[in-house]
C-alpha cells in the first residue's frame, strides 16, 4: 500500500464563523483520532488535501502535525463535501495501530474486457468500493477483479472475491459487477391490434353523436 505525507496545523476554535473564515483562507478543518488516544483538532491546506481525497487508491497517511515530535500513521476515514460547490469542508483521519484490526473502504478496480460485451451485453459496475477489515500491514491499495471471462447474464459477487488476511464485510450475495442483456433486447414488443377498421367505427360513432 502506498504512503502519502500530509502536513497539518492544530486548531483550537470551533465556531462556525471561524470554520467559514478558515475555508475562505484555503484551509479545511478536520480531526485526527485513534482508539485509546486523544483526538487532535487540525486544519489542512485544501490543495494539500486533494491528493488524499481524490484518488482511486487507499493510502496510508504520514500525518505531520505542527508541534508534534513525530508523524502519525493514519488513513482517511470520512470526508464531507459542500452540497453545491462539492468543495471539501471537513475530513476525519483515524490512527493506525500495528496489531489492531481496522475497518475501511477499499476501491475496486476492474481488469480486462468482459467477453460478454463483445456479444452485445452491457457492463454494470455496481460496487465501486468494498468495506473490509484487516490489520494495517494488510490494507490493500485497491481490489483487482478480473472480468475478462465474464459472459452475458453472469456476475461477480462479494462471495467470489478472496483476499489473503482481509475480511470483506459487504453482504456476500451483493453483486459487484455483471454483464446484462441490453434493455432494448429484454423489452416486450406491444401486441398488434387486430382489425384496423375498429378505430374508424368508433370515430364515426362520435361524429354521429355530435351531429345530434
Amino acid at each position: 500500500m502506498s504512503e502519502i505525507t500530509l502536513k497539518v496545523e492544530k486548531r483550537s476554535a470551533f465556531k462556525r464563523s471561524i470554520s467559514r473564515s478558515m475555508r475562505t483562507s484555503g484551509y479545511v478543518p478536520g480531526i485526527y483520532y485513534i482508539h485509546g488516544g486523544e483526538n487532535i483538532a487540525i486544519k489542512a491546506p485544501e490543495l494539500a488535501l486533494r491528493p488524499v481525497v481524490f484518488t482511486t487508491e487507499s493510502n496510508v497517511i504520514n500525518l505531520e502535525v505542527e508541534g508534534e515530535p513525530k508523524p502519525f500513521s493514519c488513513i482517511l476515514k470520512a470526508v464531507q463535501f459542500h452540497p453545491i460547490t462539492s468543495r471539501i469542508i471537513h475530513f476525519d483521519l483515524i490512527g493506525l495501530k500495528e496489531n489492531e484490526m481496522i475497518e475501511l473502504e477499499i476501491p475496486v478496480a476492474l481488469k480486462g474486457n468482459a467477453v460478454g460485451i463483445k456479444d452485445g451485453g452491457q457492463l454494470q459496475f455496481i460496487l465501486h468500493r468494498l468495506n473490509v477489515k484487516c490489520l494495517p500491514k494488510d490494507i490493500p491499495s485497491h481490489i483487482d477483479i478480473e472480468i475478462t471471462n465474464l459472459k452475458v447474464s453472469e456476475s461477480i459477487k462479494v462471495s467470489d472475491i478472496k483476499i489473503d488476511n482481509v475480511e470483506i464485510l459487504n453482504d456476500e450475495h451483493a453483486v459487484v459487477v455483471s454483464v446484462v442483456q441490453p434493455a432494448a433486447a429484454t423489452e416486450e414488443k406491444p401486441a398488434e391490434t387486430e382489425g384496423a377498421a375498429e378505430p374508424e367505427v368508433i370515430a364515426k360513432g362520435k361524429k354521429e353523436e355530435s351531429a345530434e
